[in-house]
């Protein structure tokens, strides 16, 4: 898996608005009503990572998940993250069917 350029990340970032990319990263931030439904969407995305074979670096605070998802073995961020990302969004931010 190869490192995207710069202008190639801001351009897929278009398709995710909930995310920025700094650090070699790309992040975003969910707000949750409380601390057991962060948990449970926490709970389905790293069914998701298991699946894809990639493990993003985040953190909990009561209803609050920030998440930073970048390839180690490639130094910065690859297809690999767009395709997690995408999935976390779908999880978090399902859409109305």
């Amino acid at each position: 898996m190869s490192k995207l350029s710069k202008d190639d990340i801001e351009k897929k970032l278009l398709h995710l608005p909930e995310w920025e990319y700094y650090d070699d990263a790309i992040h975003a931030e969910f707000e949750f009503e409380n601390f057991k439904d962060c948990f449970s969407a926490m709970s389905r995305i790293a069914f998701e990572c298991e699946a894809l074979n990639h493990h993003p670096n985040w953190s909990n605070v009561y209803n609050i998940l920030t998440i930073s998802l970048s390839t180690h073995d490639a130094n910065g961020v690859t297809n690999k993250d767009f395709k997690l990302a995408k999935a976390i969004e779908h999880i978090v931010e399902p859409d109305d069917e």
